[in-house]
This record gives C-alpha cells, structure tokens and sequence, in this order.
C-alpha cells in the first residue's frame, strides 16, 4: 500500500464513479430511445449504433439533442403511472360508482348493515341485498 498513495485511490474513486455515472446515464438514453413514440425505427436504430459504437460521445450528444424531450417523457410516463394506479384504487376500493354521482357498492353495504343493525331489515332480506349489490 505504500506505492500507491492516498492521492491515487481518490483518483481511482473518483474515475470509478464517473464510470458508474455515465453507466446510468447510458441505461437512461437507451431506455428513453425505446420510450420515445416520436422517434421513427430508423432514427431509434441510428441513436442506439451511435450510443453503442461510439458511447461516451453518442451519449453526450444524445443528452444534448434530445435531453429536454427526455424530460417530458418522463414526466409524462409518471403522470400515466399515477392515473393507473389511481384508476386502480378506485376500482379495487369500489368507490368508482361514488364518482358518477350513484352509491358504491361499500356504501350500500354500509347502509345495509346499519338496516340490518336498527332491525328494519331481515337476515334474510339483508343476505338477499348483499348478493345482488355484489353481482
């Protein structure tokens, strides 16, 4: 350990990183090369040879050309993601119905169960209710 010195391991590191850095960035173009729906085959097949046949360059000039567009699609991609995942809830919450203006099917359960409970309705009745609400 004496030959190399404490300089050259914070060199080593610092390239290392670098290294890695530009590895994520590299993953990150071509990833946004396949996302883009914009981008023709041919202009998708160019952008990923000139990423893979001349890297450090393909990605720079990629970045520079095509960085802000990059952007937007991400943004874009997470907007989609978000208004799944809530279409999913509400779907899974049953609260979709609630959203057109009539009960969902949690809340006439609710009001069935309340029914039930102040003696308006029979067990009979209420089974009856509950299996037509979740049909």
């Amino acid at each position: 350990m004496d030959d190399y010195p404490l300089l050259n391991v914070f060199w080593t590191m610092m390239w290392f990183f670098l290294w890695i850095m530009w590895l994520f960035l590299l993953f990150k173009v071509i990833t946004d090369i396949f996302r883009d729906h914009g981008l023709s085959g041919w202009g998708k097949a160019g952008w990923l040879i000139f990423c893979i046949l001349l890297p450090y360059l393909g990605v720079l000039v990629y970045v520079i050309a095509r960085g802000k567009g990059m952007g937007h699609r991400d943004a874009e991609q997470a907007r989609a993601a978000e208004a799944r995942f809530q279409e999913y809830i509400r779907q899974t919450a049953g609260t979709q119905a609630a959203a057109n203006g009539s009960p969902s099917a949690t809340d006439e359960l609710t009001r069935l169960a309340d029914l039930k409970a102040k003696g308006a309705i029979s067990e009979e009745e209420f089974q009856q209710a509950k299996t037509k609400i979740l049909a």
